[in-house]
């Protein structure tokens, strides 16, 4: 099998962490079939990339503006069987594509995710973070598998499908996740948890798979280690789950997070009551920043779902 790479880009001031993310796919252990830049409506960027990365396919994105137009350009222009996305501020391991590609090897797998790390700008992990919100950065989290198995959904910066699957059944729908690349005033997602359920309903049997050994690391700028963004992520995915639903319904668009919010939530909060007491004050912080978190996504879910159902009316 071999595995077309698509990096969806928007800004020039992402131009290093472009550079970045573009020099880890070329220094695959095995080689990608193609790497495809798409640029989100920015005709300066695609005219820079195109003179910068020769080697490359720089693609203007031919739909809605955002992450969805962009991967769905990028599926439509690729030729490999397989269709891997890399975040533009991420960087790939030597041997993530090869991980990825294992992956298809089980049988009835049509989408592989691999573990994402955080790159903390400040070098160094906020001692309130909760590791079970580290979704929130775009990270691998605390109460998914630790070793290779299915999933409901791949994270999206760090995933690849069948290039024949995603079409067959439309591709990533715009309206749930980021329409500008993170231009808008919250940092909304979820696209790629909707397309995963939704591959699902339609294709019963298709396998999601975890393969913790393709590893990417993704730069958490510093702005996105505070608090307030922490808060305002959570609150957004609240929205977006509100859209999730109603593209596929309750059921599965939210088993995952009953799980994670009966179970993994409640025994990190206690852990870190637990840390405090045995001298890791921070502990606490991080028992608070689960409640809240929970909280505010919970919030964000109920205020998303009311303003669908008046929309609806």
């Amino acid at each position: 099998m071999n595995t077309s790479v698509v990096i969806c880009v928007y800004t020039e001031e992402r131009w290093e962490d472009i550079r970045q993310a573009v020099e880890s796919v070329e220094n695959q252990t095995r080689p990608a079939h193609e790497l495809i830049l798409v640029v989100d409506h920015n005709p300066d960027l695609h005219l820079k990339l195109k003179r910068a990365y020769p080697q490359a396919i720089v693609v203007e994105n031919t739909h809605e503006q955002g992450l969805s137009g962009g991967k769905n350009t990028g599926v439509a222009t690729a030729t490999g069987e397989i269709v891997a996305f890399l975040d533009d501020d991420a960087v790939a391991d030597a041997g993530w594509l090869e991980a990825l590609e294992e992956g298809f090897q089980v049988s009835g797998v049509v989408g592989v995710g691999g573990r994402t790390d955080p790159l903390w700008a400040s070098k160094r992990r906020p001692r309130w973070f909760p590791y079970e919100f580290d979704w929130t950065v775009g990270c691998t989290y605390r109460g998914m598998p630790a070793v290779r198995a299915p999933i409901r959904n791949v994270m999206g910066g760090n995933a690849a499908f069948l290039r024949e699957v995603v079409a067959e059944v439309g591709g990533f729908h715009s309206g749930i996740g980021r329409s500008v690349q993170g231009r808008k005033s919250r940092p909304l997602g979820c696209e790629e948890t909707e397309f995963c359920i939704r591959l699902s309903q339609r294709k019963p049997g298709s396998v999601m798979l975890f393969e913790p050994r393709a590893v990417i690391g993704h730069k958490v700028s510093r702005q996105r280690e505070g608090f307030a963004y922490f808060r305002s992520r959570c609150y957004a995915e609240g929205l977006s789950k509100a859209l999730v639903t109603r593209e596929v319904g309750t059921q599965d668009g939210l088993a995952s997070e009953r799980a994670h919010a009966m179970k993994t939530l409640p025994l990190g909060a206690l852990r870190g009551v637990g840390d405090a007491l045995r001298g890791d004050v921070a502990g606490l912080g991080r028992a608070a920043a689960i409640v809240v978190g929970l909280a505010w996504t919970t919030w964000g879910y109920v205020v998303g779902t009311a303003r669908l159902k008046v929309a609806r009316s």
